[in-house]
């Protein structure tokens, strides 16, 4: 039940339903509740063909860049520290990943993500700080400049 909580939350609740999901037959997604999902809201559910993941071409590709700009910005170690001394792994930096890719302009539109999506694209902390006080670090120039 915690994928079809996900789905409603992370894709109804922002996109609609979805006329058509491609899977790669994700025994989470062929499970008897999603069929029967499916059926009731009327999408199409496809299939990629098994073992060949290039079928999901767009996916693949954006799987592709993600765990990219997931390697830069744990280059520098799987886990660091913030400022109270706690430690965070890799996950915690999904949320900033995000927020890189979703204001990143794409070769394909000029444009990012977030304003093919929701039409304008969101401000980063950085851009409320006094420039005279920044200082970036390595990484992030190097994820600026991929």
């Amino acid at each position: 039940m915690d994928t079809a909580l996900l789905f409603q939350n992370n894709i109804i609740s922002t996109c609609g339903v979805p006329k058509i999901i491609i899977s790669d037959r994700d025994p989470k997604f062929t499970f008897k509740f999603w069929t029967n999902l499916y059926e009731m809201l009327g999408t199409k559910l496809a299939f990629s063909t098994a073992y060949h993941p290039q079928t999901d071409g767009l996916a693949e590709m954006m799987s592709q860049t993600i765990e990219d700009i997931l390697r830069r910005f744990s280059a520098y170690g799987m886990e660091y520290k913030d400022h109270e001394g706690y430690t965070h792994g890799w996950v915690t930096l999904l949320p900033a990943v995000q927020l890189a890719y979703n204001t990143s302009q794409h070769s394909t539109t000029g444009k990012t993500p977030a304003l093919v999506g929701k039409g304008w694209n969101p401000l980063f902390p950085v851009d409320h700080l006094k420039k005279n006080l920044l200082t970036i670090h390595p990484t992030a120039k190097d994820f600026h400049e991929m």
